[in-house]
């Protein structure tokens, strides 16, 4: 049973002298705390920009769409990523997979590699756009559960406007 919680918690890669690959990465991040500050804000602004950036390139004619949905997928990962130089890929790992953010987590990156879908191999606009509102709305959730009471303050005014 100890066997399997450590496979499962991404401790132990199946070889029991060497730790999992996530253990290992949070050992060797020995980064300053100005370092993870600034490495976290290159990280955010980096996936900003590249989604900003894929949004105003969506009207170009021809090749718009599969430059969109690369660069907003990537700016998405990037910010979602930046969060790791504060607390470490593992605990970064563990906070995604949280009761709270799993579902947001899932629905987040489906819809991101059904955006790229939809892009490349189904060709098709208008699923590639619902699929990245998807994301964002899912980002936007996910973002939200680490505010404290942010997410029943947006449910109680969603619910007073219907």
């Amino acid at each position: 049973m100890d066997k399997l919680k450590k496979v499962l918690s991404g401790e132990d890669d199946g070889n029991s002298d060497t730790p999992g690959i996530l253990v290992r990465a949070n050992q060797a991040s020995t980064l300053s705390w100005g370092a993870r500050v600034r490495g976290f804000i290159i990280c955010f602004v980096l996936g900003v920009f590249c989604s900003i950036l894929g949004t105003c390139l969506l009207w170009v004619p021809g090749f718009g769409l599969a430059v969109f949905a690369v660069l907003y997928s990537f700016g998405n990962l990037c910010a979602l990523g930046s969060t790791m130089f504060l607390v470490g890929p593992l605990r970064q790992v563990k906070n995604m997979c949280a009761k709270e953010r799993a579902i947001a987590t899932i629905v987040m990156l489906v819809c991101l590699v059904l955006t790229l879908c939809a892009a490349f191999w189904w060709k098709n606009n208008g699923l590639a756009l619902l699929f990245c509102v998807m994301q964002f709305l899912a980002f936007t959730w996910y973002g939200l559960s680490y505010i404290p009471f942010a997410r029943d303050a947006v449910i109680k005014l969603f619910s007073l406007c219907l």
